[in-house]
């Protein structure tokens, strides 16, 4: 007999014939083709063995579709190989002693194993091709991923060389123009100084008209406070010699000024000289107004302290005969009275006199002529400059000598607004005296 497997391996098996046994015709069934194992990947392995699976050799195929790797595959076909090498020895046990049964079944399981290794030739031929195909396609779309990278770069390089002209051109012009304005803020500044220099001189102007003001307001105050004083049986002379003990006056009525002086001087006592923004009260053509709007303002703080310090209670309570004003005052109130609306029209001019001079000139100074200090022109002018003392000459006024002061002078840049004083012609040539500078003033 002629075994079946020869077809497949090309072996012989020990002497067997189909001689011997001529009932075992069942024995003579093709197995399979012969192209089994030939290699041809395009072909179809057709197999028309039937299949026995005896209790003993139980035999599991495994098939992983898809994602089964290169490793797992050789794996497989290495322990197929060596299940087809146990099955093969089989075989030839069967045939030792000869057992037709045997060798049947055996010889199924050598097909078996020889069909499982067609198998996975198969399946790794399929994948390869599929990966074959993966890759050429992936490797087309990574072509044209490239490509469409290197045009789109190209289109950005183009873009870049634009942007850089583009820039360089800016730079150019930015430069051109940070030339230009440098030329502009210098015209400016000229523009500047040449304005800042026409308004210091119409704000000094202001100032001056506020200073001249500021003189009258207290001059008017003085007046009602003189009869008040009358009115109530105060003694003027000793008044006025409490204020100024030995003041010379040239007429008995120029004793009023002793009166301005002492207003002057409590208005003026322990006051800087700071920037402050005066609209608030400005706005206001009645100061009074302003102290209804805002009663605890720093403009109504100062009216307030000022008021007790002009008005001391035993002069208040000589006047109306009580101290309600007072009392009205200090509550942080203000009494809509003629005598309080009186003082507060000459607060409002102290008030703005003072906070306009620094913001004129930063650097502006407020000072004071001492007592007994001989006239100067360039600082001083006198209350009584509209009658006798106008009239005199340069000479004759330097033979006055400063009997007090009662408006302070200021100095805002070049410009001097001069002091107003009481002054009065003195006879000993011991007294006379030569300024050095503003040695006779004292900055307060």
């Amino acid at each position: 007999m002629v075994y079946k497997f020869a077809k497949v391996c090309k072996l012989k098996s020990i002497g067997v014939f189909t001689s011997e046994n001529p009932n075992l015709q069942h024995l003579h069934r093709p197995i399979f083709n012969e192209s089994l194992l030939s290699g041809n990947s395009n072909e179809e392995i057709k197999c028309n063995v039937e299949k026995v699976h005896p209790q003993s050799h139980k035999i599991e195929v495994k098939t992983k579709e898809e994602s089964c790797g290169d490793l797992v595959i050789l794996n497989n076909i290495f322990d197929a190989v060596l299940d087809l090498k146990f099955a093969y020895l089989e075989l030839q046990k069967a045939h030792i002693p000869y057992d037709p049964k045997k060798i049947v079944a055996a010889d199924d399981i050598v097909v078996a194993e020889i069909e499982k290794l067609c198998k996975f030739k198969s399946e790794y031929k399929e994948k390869q091709s599929k990966k074959a195909i993966i890759n050429a396609e992936l490797s087309d779309l990574l072509m044209n991923e490239i490509v469409a990278k290197e045009d789109f770069l190209g289109k950005l390089k183009s873009r870049k060389s634009a942007k850089d002209s583009k820039i360089l051109r800016l730079r150019h012009l930015l430069n051109d123009l940070e030339i230009g304005n440098e030329n502009l803020n210098e015209k400016l500044r000229q523009i500047r100084l040449e304005h800042r220099k026409k308004e210091s001189v119409l704000t000094v102007a202001k100032f001056q008209h506020v200073f001249k003001a500021a003189s009258k307001s207290i001059h008017d105050f003085a007046k009602p406070l003189i009869s008040l004083m009358k009115a109530s049986g105060w003694d003027l002379d000793m008044a006025t010699k409490s204020i100024e003990s030995d003041a010379v006056y040239s007429k008995k009525c120029d004793k009023k000024y002793a009166f301005e002086a002492y207003i002057a001087r409590r208005m003026f006592h322990s006051i800087a000289l700071t920037s402050y923004d005066v609209s608030d009260v400005m706005k206001f053509d009645d100061p009074f107004d302003a102290l209804m709007e805002n009663p605890y303002s720093d403009f109504a703080k100062f009216c307030q302290t000022k008021y007790l310090l002009v008005v001391p209670p035993e002069m208040e309570e000589s006047f109306f005969g009580n101290l309600d004003y007072h009392k009205f005052v200090m509550s942080g109130k203000h009494p809509r009275t003629e005598f309080y609306q009186l003082f507060v029209k000459m607060a409002k001019w102290i008030w703005v006199l003072l906070r306009s001079a620094v913001t004129i000139d930063p650097n502006a100074t407020m000072f004071s002529v001492s007592k007994g200090s001989m006239f100067s022109n360039l600082y001083m002018e006198s209350v009584e400059k509209e009658n006798e003392f106008a009239i005199l000459s340069d000479e004759e006024q330097a033979t006055y000598k400063v009997q007090f002061m009662i408006m302070p002078g200021f100095k805002i840049g070049s410009i001097i607004v001069k002091s107003q004083v009481y002054a009065s012609q003195h006879r000993s040539s011991s007294m006379v005296a030569t300024l050095t500078g503003n040695s006779a003033y004292r900055t307060t």
